[in-house]
């Protein structure tokens, strides 16, 4: 079922995405929904439950506040481990803690990628550049 919305654009708007229909000889009212479909955030029901709270959180925060989580890093601290870790586990050499802690840092490492991915998009949504994966400071 689909809902009828009436929208007042402005004219640069309108005129852009009536030329983008002419051009590609689709429906005005396809391009618009394209165009809305395509710049929404991804719906958190498709993250991990344990993380959809956080995730409609980040609606809510500030462009700057979305732009500190999406270029955040794992600290090098927990990173150096991690990495020590996956070089004693390839050698079988991991204790049932150090394997606990392996798994615990590798699922810290996953939540803040989920986090940034997120950020990325609500800052695209923003109307935010992405830049491009070299252009992102490793750092």
């Amino acid at each position: 079922m689909g809902y009828t919305l009436t929208l007042t654009l402005p004219r640069p708007v309108f005129e852009r995405l009536q030329g983008m229909a002419e051009a590609t000889r689709q429906p005005l009212e396809k391009i618009i929904r394209q165009s809305i479909e395509g710049n929404l955030p991804p719906d958190v029901s498709d993250a991990p439950a344990e993380m959809q709270g956080e995730l409609l959180l980040l609606q809510t925060r500030s462009v700057a506040e979305l732009e500190q989580i999406a270029l955040s890093q794992v600290p090098a601290e927990s990173q150096a481990r991690h990495f020590t870790l996956l070089e004693q586990n390839s050698a079988g050499e991991l204790t049932l803690q150090e394997r606990r802690e392996l798994a615990r840092l590798r699922q810290e490492a996953d939540q803040l990628m989920v986090r940034k991915a997120y950020a990325w998009a609500l800052l695209r949504w923003h109307g935010r550049p992405i830049p491009a994966l070299h252009e992102i400071p490793l750092n």
